[in-house]
């Protein structure tokens, strides 16, 4: 069950990102639209957009949910394997993504003052700042 709803949610979540579902989409809109007239803009004519747009909305939740989450945590195992695999890093970072909020934060902030400290009298985002001039 597993594989076969992450293949789904994969090609369902390839198919709503490309230019033809929206143009799809708004194609269906359109249509709606235009046959607001025919049906003398009555209430059934507006719950059937109200409840397609509420049905659709929905399940891409939990598709596009489910593909999110297995990209994160691809992700995640890449760079878990190159903080294993980089001799001078230091493997305490893997799993850290477990932690709270507060503890990643405290992380963050103290690397970049071991990073600001390690060189005398740079700022702490000094290299950021030089990018962006450069752009």
């Amino acid at each position: 069950m597993d594989r076969w709803f992450a293949r789904l949610a994969s090609k369902v979540a390839l198919i709503a990102g490309q230019p033809a579902a929206f143009a799809l989409a708004v194609a269906v809109i359109m249509i709606w639209i235009l046959g607001g007239p025919y049906f003398g803009w009555s209430d059934t004519w507006q719950l059937v957009v109200n409840t397609g747009t509420t049905v659709a909305t929905f399940l891409m939740v939990f598709l596009i949910q489910n593909s999110q989450n297995r990209n994160a945590a691809a992700i995640q195992a890449k760079l878990d394997e190159l903080i294993r695999a980089v001799h001078d890093a230091r493997n305490e970072f893997v799993g850290i993504e477990h932690l709270t909020d507060d503890e990643i934060e405290a992380i963050r902030a103290a690397l970049e003052q071991e990073v600001a400290t390690q060189t005398p009298g740079r700022r702490r985002h000094e290299t950021i700042d030089r990018m962006l001039d450069r752009q």
